[in-house]
């Protein structure tokens, strides 16, 4: 047991229970217990199999390969259609939708597919690297971080790039680029906090 799943679970002012009954289970399967991302996390064999997480409106869990199980009980949901291919979640809105043995019978599944090396990997994104005229402008006008983002790899050039490029106002866009041009400037990507967790 990690000390600090039981203060991530303590500190739920609603779904104490849920997770305690959740973990229980979890703790009965060859899975190591840990945090990342700020929350809960089991692994297998060095893989991340699923998560805990507790929201305003329901607790559950969210399985990192998801989108490889059956799922013959219909139970998990793509929290981002048309956008994530791996990850499922699984939604509890009370103690009473929690049915253990099926729960177990789907870490089972997700354990058993890593023993297999079944991975949905993350499709690679040729797409060129188009910078917002916002970012651009900054770019431009300022040599030392044009000179520190062209330090960043590609992919953390896409996040900066990506950050600006969805926002749908443009005083957003402005405010989202104030954000980021100290951490370009001090060499931190967008979602290093998130990184090595």
């Amino acid at each position: 047991m990690n000390i600090k799943v039981t203060e991530y679970i303590d500190k739920q002012d609603k779904w104490t229970q849920e997770l305690t009954l959740l973990r229980s289970v979890l703790l009965q399967l060859s899975l190591d217990e840990t945090i990342k991302w700020g929350a809960p996390v089991y692994v297998y064999k060095k893989k991340n199999v699923l998560g805990l997480s507790a929201f305003k409106n329901y607790c559950g869990i969210w399985f990192f390969q998801g989108g490889l199980l059956k799922d013959n009980q219909k139970v998990l949901i793509n929290a981002q259609e048309g956008k994530t291919q791996a990850m499922r979640q699984w939604r509890f809105s009370s103690i009473k939708e929690i049915d253990i043995n099926l729960v177990k019978t789907y870490v089972l599944e997700s354990m058993e597919n890593i023993n297999q090396g079944k991975e949905i990997k993350p499709e690679r994104k040729n797409k060129p690297l188009i910078i917002p005229k916002e970012l651009q402008e900054a770019l431009t006008s300022n040599e030392e971080l044009q000179l520190k983002f062209n330090e960043f790899t590609l992919g953390k050039k896409r996040e900066f790039t990506d950050y600006i490029s969805e926002a749908k106002r443009d005083a957003t866009k402005l405010s989202r680029l104030e954000k980021i041009i100290p951490m370009i400037l001090n060499g931190i990507g967008l979602h290093d906090k998130y990184r090595n967790c």
